[in-house]
């Protein structure tokens, strides 16, 4: 199997762009003209809605979230409401399942997983709650999954609290949890909160971990199906991993 191909972007990316780019990923992945990839980002504000979002779960009408700079989208995507803004890092992987991976709850697990290793890394303990998904700390959710399979390529994925304002989240319900807190690595770790490199790079390895894949950041062009992302830079210079 061929290394798996990663890109990270340097400023926030709004939504509808990044959506557009994800699905011409699926399209080539499909195509087999690009190998299996992931996308790790962080988005301007925007309150997603999957394919269970309910506009009840919005504490503030689309009209207000937009005054406060707060866009609104639909995604396609399992799942149901959603926060993601800067500070929060954003995992979208392509990658073509076969023969024992092509298991949606496993795939799933896969991605807690990355999220409980991850957290470890800077000394917080994650797991899992029975029926909801997700990774969990003793003050709330630290890390949301929502996915899409076409065909057994994924799209979509994971978002991962780091320092992202959590004051936002109040605005919703996440994931149409009521009662259920949101927190972050930030929270946990006001004073050592790691850097947003850092624990991208952790990401990147726990993913290749639970994936059976090596993944490599990519260091030449955009291909094509990103082309659309190519104004929010893209970092080429490898990143330290944190002691």
């Amino acid at each position: 199997m061929p290394p798996a191909q990663a890109f990270r972007f340097d400023r926030p990316v709004p939504y509808p762009p990044a959506a557009v780019a994800m699905e011409r990923l699926v399209d080539a992945r499909l195509k087999n003209a690009v190998p299996d990839t992931v996308l790790f980002l962080e988005h301007e504000p925007v309150v997603t809605l999957g394919s269970r979002g309910r506009d009840q779960f919005l504490l503030k009408s689309p009209g207000d979230l937009q005054r406060e700079g707060v866009h609104v989208a639909h995604a396609s995507r399992g799942g149901d409401v959603t926060y993601h803004g800067p500070g929060q890092i954003v995992m979208y992987p392509v990658f073509a399942l076969t023969g024992a991976e092509a298991d949606a709850h496993a795939y799933l697990a896969r991605l807690e997983e990355t999220a409980i290793r991850t957290c470890a890394d800077f000394g917080v303990l994650a797991g899992r709650v029975p029926g909801k998904t997700g990774a969990w700390t003793d003050l709330g959710k630290i890390a949301a999954m929502g996915v899409r399979f076409r065909r057994w390529i994924t799209s979509h994925g994971m978002s991962f609290n780091v320092s992202v304002d959590l004051r936002y989240t109040s605005w919703i319900v996440p994931c149409g949890l009521v009662g259920q807190p949101v927190t972050s690595l930030a929270r946990h770790l006001p004073d050592r909160c790691p850097a947003l490199s850092d624990v991208r790079e952790q990401l990147r390895l726990h993913l290749a971990e639970v994936m059976g894949r090596e993944i490599d950041w990519n260091s030449g062009p955009l291909p094509e199906a990103l082309a659309g992302l190519a104004a929010f830079g893209q970092y080429h210079a490898p990143e330290r991993t944190p002691p």
